[in-house]
């Protein structure tokens, strides 16, 4: 940021502090300004240091603190800017004046700051001579010494700044032969003098049990390591006379119980190793390293071992690489010392010393001894081998866990030099594996997943054989071991599959076979998952493979040329299988790095990669054959991977080759086209509903002729474009149209490709004209994405094509199908970028429809939003409506490079559609208000306001299709922009209203935010609550008022933005609709319909309890029972027969329950009226009327109904108080009517429920 911009954000302070800053800051300028002097660093840095002296004093010190505190903050903004030769012969007067500052017991934290970025900048600009200067004179040195007693102050901002001066300070040493700075070593000194003292003092208190200041020193103590931290960061690690003593008493503070210091320690050694990792630092390492290791711990110290562990780790690890050679030497030696530890009873530090070990192994073992080993250095791995060995013993079984992923990182990194010398290891591994008491089973399988992809599949199975296909007496089966071989063999041997897999793939689909004819049992399943395993595992052995000359000969490819064949659910592996192949070698073949590196490139180098390929290329033809009939044989559905797979292999055949494959499809397409009907779109949708078939062969060979195009040399490119181009014509078969439409944007992706476009780029743009009308709605998407290719492709010399086709585009941008409106703005946006583009000229001659005299214009914006703008004056209103969509597509993207008199005339002209009868026109004019509102510039949508809001006001009253909402969305963000008082000062009288509402909505929409605060915090798993007005998502999506689903073509705000639509909606909850009889069989075809996305409800079932009984009385089929039998007391009591005349019909409480009916739904029945006030209608007289009631005189008419208000007539009350439920349903009671005697015999009529608030009672009388 600039001095200007800095100060300037002073001139105009937002918080209380700062207003003296700018006070003094305007005295600078108004006295700079007297004499007259530029506003330059150099005159504010004069103009504030005369200022200083008034401040400060060095007899008197702070003088003034407000003066003081901005004078200095001005003084720390400003010297920045100033040239360094005027603060070197300043800096005696500033430090003078600054020292009271820094020493003074009452200065404030602001203050402190300020100073010590005054003394930072003053400090970097001193030279080597000034930093020569002793401790004793007024020079540099005790400057620093000021910022160093502020590091470890005890205010955080005031420690924070002080430590960041100091790093910028020690990184930026002045001009000298030495590349430290000269005062690294006195910061280093003080800073250890005052770790040290800390440390002692934290020591001796703690010494005393119950010391009231036992913890005071602990914050110092965290200070003073990270001033330590900030000094060995800032000067390339620490001095090496002074390492001793700095690791010790780090390793002692290391211990301590707070966990706090712990950290900070830790973070010292990281910092000092990091300094030393630089070949100038390394000489340091030794030493550090020495003396890191004499002071190695107690054996079960739990407190002090782990972070010495650590320490050690991180060391070795900087070790390694400075001096990869020696320290590989040293790790047998540190490897048995760290071993030790994992006997410990301790599980931090079982974990401490794994990880370790886990560490030594990935950095310490160089990468070239993979290669070219020599024989010291394979006894140094054999001795490794035997020390992991000897961790699989009873001695370190608690720490099993851990040695396994030590196990499986030394794996990792020896790759196949693993072979022989973790072959033990994994034969112990595998017995523990197949011992039925031992637990950790998933991590055994872990460590063999990485041994076969270390050692190889071949190894592994001679060490741990499958026992699958002739099983001996006391060898267990392990075919758990095909899963790891399916997701670990890689860049192994190809020949093990075929002498392994493939004979024990044939034992095991003859035992299929031979029950082929009974019914499928569990061994068949069995039998065929094993099948299916062993062939997943063959796109492992294809990933580079080590012997593909030798393994993939004649007799393997006829294997799998049946397999695709015959078996169609082994077609997925073993196409897989064969794209690997070739793309594995490829990437070998196409990386850019010029030396090999074979252990990157797992031993395979380019040459060989390339003789692979080579090898690969002579059986292309025969397998392509096979992969175009398997192709053909597919269903639609199920293609992809035959397609990827068919790709990897034109893309290796030879260019004779290919062009013979090229002409047998197109042939076979000719003749396919000739005899085979048309499939049109609703066949096509039948087909769906019905059962899978298969598609015309003419669909099949055109999806082969479009994969094979991108290969295809350039004489092949003729026959091509008149496929197309025959194709292109048919209308009779709209898929087969939209096939050929998709040849043109795959040209696009090959550079032999491009050239073709580019050189029959005025055939191709005659093509599309002339099939203009015989384009079919399923091809408009890929038949646009062809336009935009040819426009990629226009000369700017002849643009005519832009005009020809353009009508068609715009009319696009209303299009039913939302990828098909997409592509039609993309390309608007396309053509005018081409426009756009300088030298650009429209020969109109060339247009259709234009005059042959016609000039050719130059290309411009204004030019093409001209064309757009013709479809204004279009027939109909749907051409109107999709040029007003194309035209605001265009100018949100074009809005900063047209001329502002385009943008007027656009606006003025949507101000007058407006006013259009139109629905559909005013829809699009909406949206182009929107664009214009958020988009054009201020000064252009002002005036226009005074017009523009009462022609949308007229559709506010509007309710079909949303007018409404998107008027009222306009107006909020018109508010949101220009402020209410503009928007309200041109709205009509009478539609202020919604003005107001929509201001008032905002307003309470920020208190109700501002005082519900963090309520939504509440919602766990990150569920938001629903809104509650749908209840389900399908309701949501169908009658919501998104924009999206207004009308299936209609444009919505992120298209003609040009933004990306919401894809997904935010996923809800997912329930499984189970029987209470079974659970639900997840394997079952029919298993999705059962998935639901709302919560199920219970099913009734009649005869079943629930809590709530029901009302009606049904039979055991479920059918209502009116009446009943004597003996049916119990269920008579839920229900009620009524009888002819409406009353219920009880054995002796008729009178009394008709009675209680026709109190709560009679005529005059009480009912609630507005604001919750009863309404008693009395209808004895023509002159009555109704009557409202409070509800006090709500106890009075319950006594009127119930009778006296006795006790027992107040314990009735309260009985059918609680007895209510809802609106005219029946419960359960013995309860008689009003009016009737209580009898003691048992009931048999039951009593109406009647809604809460409802006064029961017949109304006075």
């Amino acid at each position: 940021m600039s001095l200007a911009s800095k100060l300037e954000k002073i001139r105009s302070p937002k918080l209380q502090n700062q207003h003296q800053t700018a006070v003094v800051l305007s005295a600078v300028e108004d006295t700079l300004r007297d004499q007259k002097t530029d506003f330059t660093p150099t005159a504010y840095f004069a103009a504030i240091l005369a200022l200083l002296s008034q401040s400060i004093s060095s007899s008197n010190g702070i003088v003034n603190k407000e003066l003081a505190y901005a004078v200095v903050y001005l003084l720390d903004l400003v010297t920045p800017f100033t040239p360094h030769p005027l603060l070197r012969s300043k800096f005696t007067q500033i430090l003078t004046h600054l020292a009271p500052a820094l020493t003074h017991r009452d200065a404030e934290a602001p203050l402190l700051r300020s100073a010590c970025g005054c003394l930072e900048t003053l400090l970097v600009a001193q030279d080597a001579a000034a930093w020569a200067l002793p401790q004793s004179q007024i020079s540099p040195r005790r400057a620093l010494v000021g910022v160093f007693s502020l590091a470890m102050d005890h205010r955080p901002k005031v420690r924070k700044r002080a430590q960041d001066a100091l790093v910028t300070v020690l990184k930026n040493p002045p001009p000298s032969p030495s590349l430290d700075h000269p005062a690294a070593d006195m910061c280093a000194e003080a800073s250890l003098r005052t770790l040290n003292d800390l440390a002692n003092a934290s020591g001796k208190t703690k010494r005393i049990r119950g010391h009231k200041q036992e913890s005071q020193h602990e914050p110092g103590l965290i200070h003073a390591l990270q001033l330590v931290k900030t000094v060995a960061s800032a000067s390339g690690g620490w001095p090496s006379r002074k390492i001793e003593p700095l690791c010790e008493i780090l390793l002692n503070i290391s211990k301590s119980s707070h966990e706090y210091l712990t950290m900070a320690a830790f973070e010292v050694f990281e910092v000092i190793f990091e300094g030393m990792a630089d070949e100038v630092s390394s000489a340091k390492l030794p030493r550090l390293m020495e003396v890191i290791s004499e002071l190695r711990p107690s054996q079960n110290d739990s407190q002090l071992l782990p972070p010495w562990i650590a320490v050690l780790s991180r060391g070795y690890d900087v070790s390694a690489q400075v001096n990869p050679d020696e320290t590989f030497q040293k790790l047998p030696e540190l490897f048995e010392s760290i071993c030790s530890f994992l006997s410990s009873s301790s599980h931090n530090i079982r974990i401490s010393a794994s990880e370790c070990l886990i560490s030594l192994l990935v950095n310490c073992i160089p990468e070239n001894i993979l290669l070219n080993s020599s024989v010291y250095e394979e006894k140094v791995l054999e001795k490794l081998g035997k020390s992991v060995l000897e961790l699989l013993s009873i001695k370190y079984q608690p720490a099993w866990m851990e040695v396994f992923k030590v196990l499986e990182s030394m794996f990792e990194v020896l790759k196949w030099k693993a072979d022989p010398i973790l072959v033990d290891i994994l034969r112990t591994i595998g017995e523990l594996r197949g011992n039925d008491s031992f637990n950790g089973n998933k991590e055994a399988e872990q460590v063999i997943s990485k041994a076969i992809t270390a050692m190889g599949p071949l190894r592994v199975l001679d060490t741990l054989p499958l026992n699958l296909a002739n099983p001996k007496a006391g060898q267990t089966g392990r075919v758990w071991m095909l899963p790891l071989l399916r997701d670990s063999v890689g860049n192994t041997y190809l020949s093990h599959f075929k002498s392994e897999f493939i004979p024990l793939s044939e034992i095991m689909f003859q035992r299929v076979l031979d029950n082929h004819a009974a019914e499928k049992t569990m061994n068949i399943k069995i039998y065929e998952t094993l099948v299916q395993q062993i062939w997943s595992i063959l796109p492992g052995y294809c990933d580079l493979p080590l012997d593909v000359t030798e393994a993939f000969d004649q007799a393997f490819a006829e294997v799998i040329a049946n397999i695709l064949y015959k078996q169609v659910d082994l077609r997925v592996d073993v196409c897989k299988a064969l794209q690997i192949l070739v793309d594995s070698n490829q990437s070998i073949q196409q990386s850019e790095s010029v030396k090999d590196d074979l252990v990157l490139q797992r031993r395979i180098s380019k040459d060989s990669a390339r003789k692979n390929i080579e090898y690969l290329a002579t059986l292309a033809a025969n397998m392509l054959a096979v992969l175009f009939n398997v192709y053909s044989q597919t269903l639609p559905h199920s293609r992809g991977y035959i397609l990827r797979c068919i790709n990897a292999y034109l893309s290796i055949t030879p260019e004779q080759e290919l062009v013979k494959t090229f002409l047998r499809v197109s042939s076979l397409l000719e003749s396919s086209l000739s005899e085979s009907s048309a499939q049109t779109q609703a066949e096509k949708q039948k087909q769906k509903k019905g059962e899978d078939k298969m598609p015309p062969t003419s669909h099949t060979l055109m999806d082969l002729v479009i994969t094979i195009s991108i290969y295809l040399p350039r004489e092949s490119f003729a026959s091509l474009f008149n496929i197309a181009a025959l194709i292109i014509m048919k209308d009779d078969d709209p898929q087969l149209q939209k096939k050929a439409y998709k040849l043109i944007p795959r040209l696009a992706k090959s550079e032999i490709g491009r050239t073709a476009l580019q050189e029959r780029n005025d055939h191709l743009q005659q093509l599309l004209l002339s099939s203009a009308e015989k384009a079919s709605a399923p091809s408009k998407r890929d038949r646009l994405a062809a336009i935009s290719v040819v426009v990629d492709f226009l000369p700017s010399s002849d643009l005519h094509f832009i005009p020809s086709i353009l009508a068609e585009v715009v009319v696009s941008c209303k299009e039913v199908n939302e990828k098909a409106r997409t592509s039609a703005f993309d390309l608007l946006v396309l053509m005018g970028s081409k426009m756009s583009a300088p030298g650009g000229i429209v020969v109109n001659s060339k247009v259709e429809h234009m005059p042959d005299n016609s000039q050719p214009v130059p290309a411009s914006l204004e030019e093409y939003f001209t064309m757009v703008s013709a479809g204004l004056a279009g027939a109909t209103p749907h051409m109107i409506s999709a040029s007003i969509t194309a035209l605001a597509r265009i100018l949100y993207h074009f809005r900063e490079e047209l001329k502002e008199s385009v943008m007027q005339d656009l606006v003025s002209t949507m101000d007058l559609f407006l006013t259009s009868s139109s629905r559909e026109i005013v829809r699009s004019c909406l949206g182009f208000v929107k664009v214009a509102v958020i988009s054009l510039p201020n000064s252009l949508i002002l005036p226009k306001l005074q017009s523009l809001i009462p022609n949308l006001m007229v559709w506010s009253h509007e309710h079909k299709a949303h007018f409404k909402s998107k008027v009222k969305h306009i107006l909020e963000r018109m508010i949101r922009r220009f402020g209410v008082t503009v928007v309200e000062r041109n709205t009509p009288e009478d539609d202020k209203k919604l003005i107001a509402n929509i201001r008032k909505s905002k307003e309470r929409a920020k208190r109700k935010k501002a005082t519900e605060g963090g309520e939504d915090e509440d919602m766990q798993n990150g569920q938001s609550k629903k809104n509650g007005r749908f209840e389900s998502e399908f309701d949501e999506v169908a009658y919501g008022s998104d924009e999206s689903n207004e009308s299936s073509s209609d444009v919505s705000d992120n298209e003609v933005l040009g933004r990306s639509a919401r894809k997904t909606q935010k996923t809800g909850q997912t329930f499984i609709v189970e029987d209470e009889d079974e659970p639900l069989d997840l394997l079952d075809k029919r298993a999705l319909a059962n998935i639901s996305s709302t919560k199920p409800l219970k099913h009734r079932h009649p005869g079943l309890s629930s809590s709530k009984k029901s009302s009606v009385k049904t039979n055991a089929d479920g059918k209502l029972m009116f009446g009943g039998r004597e003996d049916d007391a119990d269920n008579d009591a839920e229900m009620i027969d009524f009888g002819a005349d409406g009353n219920g019909a009880g054995a002796s409480t008729a009178d009394g329950i008709g009675a209680y009916v026709d109190a709560i739904r009679g005529k005059d029945a009480v009912k609630r009226g507005q604001r919750g006030k009863l309404k008693f209608s009395n209808k004895r007289t023509r002159d009555d009327g109704e009557m409202d009631i409070d509800d006090e005189d709500v106890s009075k008419i319950r006594q009127k109904v119930n009778g006296s208000g006795s006790g027992r007539g107040r314990e009735r009350e309260r009985e059918r108080g609680r007895a209510r439920g809802g609106r005219g349903g029946f419960q359960k009671s013995a309860r008689k009517g009003l009016g009737v005697m209580k009898s003691r015999g048992a009931s048999r009529g039951g009593r109406v429920e009647k809604p809460r608030g409802r006064i029961a009672g017949r109304g006075r009388r």
